[in-house]
């Protein structure tokens, strides 16, 4: 029984470091035993009632064979007092062939007694043992039952643990995307604005790009003879100004002399 429990607790030991062979299941181990335990105690109680049945049996026909003795002296001493010396001796007879069957009982009978004290013994240790094996399956099972709740949970922690790991990476992943993305997008819009997108692209129209560049020349040429023009018209102006101004000058500095 001993080795028993310490193999019990072994595989309970084991479940709970995970060493043991996932298969055996030690709740389903010790409710198996305690089943043959009381297969055992079924069986010694049927040995004890047939031994029990024996001796009783046995006891009757002893009790049988005494009444008989005892019928066969009360015949023996009537037919002494009524002169029939061999009715006595028939009687007599009789009675010895019954106790000589009576004694040879007796040994059986003692047999009997003996083996029914040895399974009352027996029983009465076995049931004892269940009753305490019992209550250590019980409180083993429940043992089993904490250390499977508590694997179970560390499992579901490791794997939690796991998941939570990998959505950070991915988390960080993400984050690094749209950084990268972000920045991507800010420079497109710098280069948009700046204009340089389409020169850095090599997406332009060539022939656009020329057209352009003619407009931009004619329009330069235009304003460049627009000021000329200007410019010319001024000139003109000034000598008419200057002609003008010198006969009044004349005019002034002979009237002194006139007058």
């Amino acid at each position: 029984m001993s080795s028993f429990f310490q193999r019990a607790h072994d595989i309970i030991a084991a479940k709970a470091n995970k060493a043991l062979d996932k298969a055996e299941n030690p709740a389903d181990t010790l409710d198996l035993s305690y089943e043959k335990m009381l297969e055992q105690i079924t069986q010694v109680r049927k040995a004890l009632v047939e031994v029990a049945a024996s001796r009783k049996r046995l006891e009757l026909q002893e009790q049988q064979l005494q009444s008989s003795i005892d019928h066969l002296q009360d015949q023996a001493q009537q037919a002494i007092g009524a002169g029939r010396e061999d009715l006595a001796r028939e009687a007599l007879s009789r009675k010895a062939q019954a106790q000589q069957q009576m004694d040879g009982m007796q040994p059986q009978h003692d047999q009997l007694v003996e083996q029914q004290q040895h399974l009352e013994q027996t029983l009465s240790a076995l049931q004892q043992r269940v009753n305490s094996f019992r209550t250590q399956k019980e409180t083993l099972k429940a043992q089993y039952a904490a250390a499977s709740a508590v694997s179970s949970v560390n499992e579901s922690v490791a794997g939690i643990s796991s998941t939570i790991s990998d959505s950070g990476a991915a988390l960080q992943r993400a984050q690094d995307k749209i950084a990268q993305m972000q920045a991507h997008a800010g420079a497109l819009d710098e280069l948009l604005e700046s204009g340089v997108l389409e020169d850095v692209g090599g997406n332009t129209d060539d022939i656009q790009h020329e057209l352009d560049q003619l407009g931009s020349s004619s329009q330069v040429e235009t304003e460049l003879a627009a000021l000329k023009a200007a410019s010319a018209g001024a000139l003109p102006a000034a000598g008419q100004t200057a002609g003008a101004a010198a006969p009044a000058a004349d005019t002034s500095s002979t009237s002194p002399a006139g007058s």
